[in-house]
């Protein structure tokens, strides 16, 4: 999605996707300015669910199964689950001991 020749990435919609909204949410806008807005406002949100789908399947592992053929599965940071299973269990050592 291109504004006035320039690219637009996720940060920079988001950015003027916001700035619209609260435009719109303002008020005393004439209808045309207000029906602009909003048409310009709905273009950025699929352009912004697009840019998060894409980054939903960049995320997405390939891991090989016990065949060892590749298959893809959503990504779980193992270490992070691990981690926080653990600080769990030291916090209920922690209070049984006190």
């Amino acid at each position: 999605m291109n504004t006035k020749g320039k690219e637009m990435n996720f940060e920079k919609a988001l950015a003027e996707l916001e700035q619209i909204v609260a435009k719109l949410e303002k008020g005393g806008l004439a209808l045309n300015e207000s029906l602009a807005l909003f048409e310009k406002g709905i273009k950025l949100t699929r352009f912004l669910r697009s840019e998060l789908d894409k980054a939903e399947k960049k995320i997405e592992i390939l891991l090989k199964d016990e065949k060892g053929e590749l298959q893809a599965r959503d990504f779980i940071p193992e270490d992070l689950n691990a981690s926080a299973l653990e600080e769990d269990q030291d916090e209920d050592e922690d209070e049984e001991e006190s």
